[in-house]
């Protein structure tokens, strides 16, 4: 595997790297009683011990730590619980059930095992008060079932409640498991805290997604290994660390812009996918260049751009074909280029659009613009798009920035051969026929490279002065190394 985790940010390290990180003092407090009350971790411990555990509640499930009879604190959780997410009341209360103190139990003389202080209490209880009932008139053969159902309800039923609760979490151990949920809940956490400090819808969606996240992870690994499930571990890690970047990124403009705290509206027409969508303006920003003249329907035009007003670009471009829309009467677009870095937009569809993304950078040449037939081509026809992404999603959303002036594109109306070469492979042809005349004339790769230069004159003329801007709050390519 290629992909490598990017650095967790600074901020992450300093979450649930030890118990109760914001509140010494109640650690301290949960380590004393539990050397009163409980079995501590020191060298008299063996396999069969049951240390006592210190449960840390959070907003999406809970740390339980055991205590060291040295007196330090621990580093990794003995267990750590997810709750579903998008809880209801009745499931948070069930974590709390989860969560509360170990009940103590009294050994009964030479019978093995031992009852809860709680039967015990309740039987005492439930005695005197069938007693007292008899004493007034009420029939033993009914005193005397509730007198015994009653210890038994307190016993037992604690155990069907733990049962019950326990479909709305999922609960992991060991070291591995532990670790790894650790960081998670550790980036997290720097969502949650970012929502808090803004009402921003798209700060609100990542630390929804975060919370999935986690859960998603704890299921894989309670039902199997790390090592088993490292692949799907080390993608969601991933995408976590893209959230987190992202959010960074939106407290950083909207502090820069002093908007922390203002609402932003986001759209309820469009979809938003399975992932958040990143920081978009309230006021769409103007285009960083003048209007391009799309290429017009027919004959592919062959004006050459001013001299000296072109400068060299570096990027790689992607060229998509799409249904045509009309800004103007007469003008219809129906092909867009954009800059690669496009794909990272938080706006798409992710990590998708990562992927592509780094499939369409991978051995290019610098300023060459790729078009998504040639992707689909490199994928075994598209038999391998599904290992990459959902590409026609991920073109919608492009589309729909490039219309929302989410960033800079060059819009053409080719010409429908012109337009069907670039949908073909660069090895397909394209045959057209005369209705008046019935001849035929084939288009091959020849062809389709004379449109691609074309495309590329314009994409010249319209970066004069400065390459196409990607857009703000991009995340970080799935390989930096590659990507060019």
């Amino acid at each position: 595997m290629n992909d490598t985790l990017h650095t967790p940010p600074p901020t992450a390290a300093a979450h649930h790297e030890r118990p109760f990180s914001r509140d010494p003092g109640q650690w301290e407090k949960e380590r004393s009683r539990a050397r009163r009350s409980g079995h501590v971790q020191d060298g008299t411990c063996s396999s069969a011990c049951e240390p006592v555990l210190v449960y840390e509640r959070t907003g999406w499930g809970w740390f339980a730590w055991t205590v060291p009879g040295d007196g330090s604190r621990p580093q990794t959780p003995h267990q750590v619980g997810v709750l579903t997410p998008a809880a209801t009341r009745v499931q948070r209360l069930a974590l709390r059930w989860l969560t509360r103190r170990p009940a103590q139990r009294i050994a009964v003389g030479a019978v093995p095992g031992s009852l809860r202080f709680s039967t015990v209490a309740v039987a005492l209880v439930s005695l005197l008060a069938g007693l007292f009932a008899t004493r007034h008139g009420v029939r033993v053969d009914v005193a005397l079932p509730a007198m015994l159902l009653a210890p038994l309800l307190a016993e037992h039923l604690p155990d069907r409640l733990d049962a019950r609760a326990r479909e709305h979490v999922r609960i992991v151990e060991g070291d591995g498991a532990c670790r790894y949920l650790q960081r998670l809940a550790a980036l997290h956490t720097d969502l949650v805290q970012a929502a808090a400090v803004s009402d921003r819808y798209e700060l609100r969606r990542s630390a929804e997604v975060g919370h999935n996240l986690l859960w998603d992870a704890a299921d894989l690994l309670q039902t199997r290994d790390t090592r088993a499930a490292s692949d799907g571990l080390i993608t969601r890690e991933r995408l976590m660390l893209q959230l987190a970047h992202q959010a960074a990124q939106i407290l950083k403009h909207t502090t820069t812009d002093g908007t922390v705290g203002t609402n932003q509206d986001c759209d309820p027409g469009r979809p938003l996918g399975p992932y958040p969508p990143g920081a978009r303006p309230t006021t769409p920003p103007a285009p960083r260049h003048a209007p391009n003249p799309p290429l017009q329907k027919g004959t592919l035009p062959m004006a050459q751009p001013e001299h000296g007003l072109a400068v060299p670009t570096w990027d790689v471009y992607l060229l998509f074909a799409h249904e045509p829309y009309y800004p103007a009467a007469v003008q219809e677009i129906n092909t867009t280029v954009v800059a690669a870095a496009s794909l990272l937009h938080p706006h798409l569809r992710q990590p998708d659009g990562a992927r592509i993304h780094d499939r369409l950078v991978r051995g290019r040449r610098p300023g060459e613009i790729v078009p998504l037939s040639t992707l689909t081509h490199e994928l075994d026809g598209g038999a391998r798009w599904p290992e990459v992404g959902d590409w026609e999603a991920v073109t919608e959303d492009l589309l729909q920035l490039v219309r929302d002036h989410g960033c800079d594109a060059l819009s053409l109306g080719l010409p429908g051969i012109a337009r069907a070469l670039v949908c073909a492979g660069p090895r397909s042809e394209v045959r057209a026929v005369d209705p008046t005349t019935g001849k035929h004339q084939a288009y091959g790769p020849a062809d389709r490279i004379e449109v691609l230069v074309e495309a590329g004159k314009h994409l010249a003329w319209a970066e004069a002065g400065s390459p196409l801007w990607p857009g703000d709050g991009l995340l970080p390519p799935i390989n930096s190394t590659d990507a060019r």
